[in-house]
């Protein structure tokens, strides 16, 4: 079972967006068969079984075994990732581009880049899992309280200049290329306010 799997496919999307498949899948973060599914959900078992099938043909849900029960064979199934990620991709004609909105200093902005991140990681995740190669990246998350929105400003210019010279020192024609991606927003907190 994965951390995370990245849902590329607009039909696998829309298959997991399903509340009953959804519930599913949460309870199959442990391996369970149709009928013990059915009796937690309180589903018969035939509409789970249909649902399972379906989240098994796009990948979402994977067989662990199967093993005889008198005259049938029963199979047992978990999710394939502990949690799923919808990537932008699913949606490529209405996809946010980053590009579109010129605004770098918007929300709007800031979401779109926001889905390009999501979109080409889940890209190179997918990559990687087909290749069964590692995936080095590197993710950095803190908040910081500004007293006024003066010092808010004066961050945001000396991030930009020290990150630009950063850039400098290490850019090389040569090699890969990396995409950096800094963020700052108001953080909400667990009840969703504004803190």
């Amino acid at each position: 079972m994965q951390d995370i799997a990245v849902i590329e496919d607009a039909a696998a999307a829309e298959a997991s967006l399903d509340p009953i498949r959804a519930r599913i899948l949460a309870e199959l973060a442990e391996p369970h068969t149709a009928t013990t599914l059915a009796n937690r959900l309180g589903l018969a078992r035939q509409k789970v079984n249909y649902h399972v099938k379906t989240l098994e043909q796009h990948g979402l849900v994977e067989l662990v075994e199967e093993r005889r029960k008198g005259n049938m064979t029963e199979r047992v199934v978990r999710a394939s990732a502990a949690a799923y990620v919808i990537s932008p991709a699913a949606l490529a004609a209405v996809a946010p581009d980053p590009s579109r909105s010129p605004d770098r200093l918007s929300a709007h902005w800031l979401l779109a880049l926001a889905a390009r991140l999501v979109r080409e990681t889940g890209a190179l995740i997918n990559g990687a899992a087909r290749a069964e190669k590692p995936l080095a990246t590197f993710g950095l998350d803190a908040e910081v309280r500004f007293a006024r929105p003066a010092d808010r400003a004066a961050f945001l210019g000396e991030l930009t200049a020290s990150l630009a010279e950063l850039i400098s020192k290490y850019h090389s024609e040569a090699g890969r290329e990396h995409r950096v991606v800094i963020a700052v927003h108001p953080s909400i907190t667990e009840d969703g306010d504004k803190s």
